[in-house]
């Protein structure tokens, strides 16, 4: 099993600060450009503590774990300040892989069985501050958690006794110091100062773990650089497409070095046939690419690259390098996958800037009754049309629905793409 490299992120008054105890910031404190930040440097997962004490205050760090959950492509785990189920549920619900106990916490203890039994037990990590903490209730741990977070270096005790994935919280910062626990049989990850520092490669580190034999997630491709078909340079074109929405961002062109670069580093590397040198994407105007994925066609001779682009993709400040129009035919170009964020977006547009005889802010200023009374009178149309052998009228009051739903969803601040994260999870 590859091990993990897992950053935290400690939060206080939903700022990033420093650690356990302090509150001097984190960096700028922003946690979603963080959480954004471990996930596109090679992180493997994010362990979110929440040091809120009053309820007030928890739900408002729930509020911002969502938040976190919402940027981050990386799993979320939070921990702290867990005293019942329905913390746990708004935590999972709000888009966390797992959730810690702290087992220095009777309560928390008492909560397991309850917790593992109606969310899984894959969703549930207990934190240890002592080895006593293990032993006293070992049978419960092993039956419902499945990973121990050991906030002291009781690894391999715990190990004698239990086969138990252990992942080790540590404040050690020295590179070589970090490859050695690392590297112990019985730690499966690592987090704490290193991995959270903002001034370390993971992924330089990753391949130095690697060269010591310790098995972690890297980029990989599944056909050798000499099965590739190459042009008369010795190089492959790679057409670049946003990873979101498909839009075509640039063409460039990689030999063996830009292309091992490439998935060395995580982030979109050239050569550039102009100034006949090795290009990372963004490395002086910031714009970068972090790869998604990499395709190759049926030829083997042409890199479909997926990327999430930073910024422009083109040197003149154009997103795209493809903006001059040589001819078009008339046609309808409507994407059915665009429809709903181009309606959405429409309805959100007349919210910020009412327009006169606008059924759409007519609803706006009646307020959230009127705009409920509307939803509602839609789902019935929908029962009565599907009674009809006509297909016809369920399209027609299927589509009416569907544009009170998401007047209602702009009124709440909900996004399509908070909708679809919520319909993958499921």
């Amino acid at each position: 099993m590859n091990k993990q490299l897992i950053p935290c992120l400690y939060l206080h008054s939903e700022k990033a600060v420093t650690g356990f105890g302090q509150r001097n910031l984190f960096g700028d404190g922003n946690v979603e450009t963080l959480a954004k930040f471990y996930g596109d440097n090679g992180a493997d997962e994010l362990l979110v503590f929440d040091f809120s004490s009053a309820d007030a205050e928890h739900d408002r760090a729930i509020g911002k774990i969502r938040d976190i959950c919402q940027v981050s492509e990386i799993p979320v785990i939070a921990a702290g300040n867990i005293k019942r189920m329905e913390d746990v549920k708004k935590l999972i619900y709000a888009g966390c892989a797992k959730v810690v106990l702290n087992f220095s916490k009777e309560n928390n203890i008492k909560l397991l069985e309850e917790v593992s039994r109606r969310f899984g037990k894959e969703r549930m990590m207990i934190s240890i501050s002592d080895l006593r903490e293990f032993t006293e209730n070992q049978d419960l741990i092993e039956t419902y958690a499945d990973t121990v977070l050991a906030l002291d270096t009781v690894e391999n005790e715990i190990a004698e006794i239990s086969q138990i994935s252990i992942v080790l919280h540590t404040d050690e910062n020295r590179s070589e110091n970090i490859l050695e626990l690392l590297g112990e049989p019985a730690v499966s990850g690592l987090c704490g100062a290193y991995v959270s520092s903002l001034e370390n490669d993971l992924h330089t580190f990753k391949e130095t773990c690697e060269e010591a034999g310790i098995p972690v997630n890297t980029y990989k491709s599944n056909i050798a650089w000499s099965d590739f078909k190459l042009n008369s340079d010795g190089m492959v074109p790679v057409i670049v497409q946003d990873y979101r929405t498909d839009e075509v961002l640039m063409l460039a062109y990689m030999n063996e070095l830009a292309f091992n670069t490439t998935l060395k580093l995580g982030k979109m590397t050239y050569w550039s046939r102009s100034r006949n040198e090795l290009w990372t994407k963004g490395l002086t105007s910031g714009h970068v690419q972090y790869v998604k994925s990499l395709t190759i066609d049926c030829d083997n001779d042409t890199i479909l690259a997926k990327v999430e682009q930073v910024g422009a993709a083109c040197h003149t400040g154009n997103r795209t390098c493809f903006f001059k129009p040589l001819m078009k035919k008339e046609y309808d170009d409507t994407n059915p996958l665009h429809v709903f964020q181009n309606v959405y977006d429409v309805i959100t547009d007349r919210k910020e800037h009412p327009k006169e005889g606008s059924y759409t802010n007519y609803l706006f200023d009646k307020g959230i009754d009127k705009i409920l009374k509307k939803v509602g009178e839609e789902c019935t149309e929908i029962v009565i049309a599907a009674k009809n052998p006509d297909k016809e009228e369920i399209k027609y009051e299927i589509s009416d629905f569907l544009y009170h739903m998401m007047v209602l969803m702009v009124e709440k601040g909900v996004s399509w793409e908070e909708i679809t994260k919520e319909l993958v999870k499921r």
